[in-house]
C-alpha cells in the first residue's frame, strides 16, 4: 500500500507527531466496537464524502486486507452521496481506480 506523498512529507519532518498521530489511530481502532472490516468502510466513506481522495488508494488497501469486497469498497465510497452530493464521485473515482490497480 502507498502512503500518500502528504503523510510521508508530514512523517519525515515531525516524525514524533507523526508517530503519536499514529498511536492515536491504532488505540482508537484497538478500542472500536466496530470489526476492522466495518471501520475501514466507514472510513473510506467518510474520506469520499469529505473529498480527502489522497489517502483512498491506502485505505482501500486496508480495507482489502480486512476481507472488503470490490462492491463493499464501492458501496462505501458512495453513502454519503446524499448527504453532500455529487462530490462523493471524486472519491468514487479513486477507489474505483485504487482497486484496478490491485487487479
Amino acid at each position: 500500500m502507498k502512503m500518500s506523498n502528504g503523510f510521508m512529507l508530514f512523517g519525515q519532518q515531525f516524525p514524533k507527531t507523526a508517530a503519536a498521530h499514529l498511536a492515536f489511530v491504532q488505540t482508537k481502532a484497538e478500542e472500536s466496537a466496530l470489526d476492522p472490516k466495518t471501520n475501514h468502510l466507514a472510513y473510506l466513506a467518510v474520506l469520499s464524502a469529505a473529498g480527502m481522495t489522497g489517502g483512498l488508494d491506502f485505505h482501500v488497501g486496508l480495507a482489502k486486507q480486512s476481507g472488503a469486497s470490490d462492491a463493499e469498497i464501492k458501496s462505501a465510497a458512495l453513502v454519503g452521496m446524499q448527504a453532500v452530493g455529487l462530490q462523493v464521485l471524486d472519491g468514487f473515482a479513486a477507489v474505483c481506480a485504487a482497486l484496478r490497480s490491485r487487479q
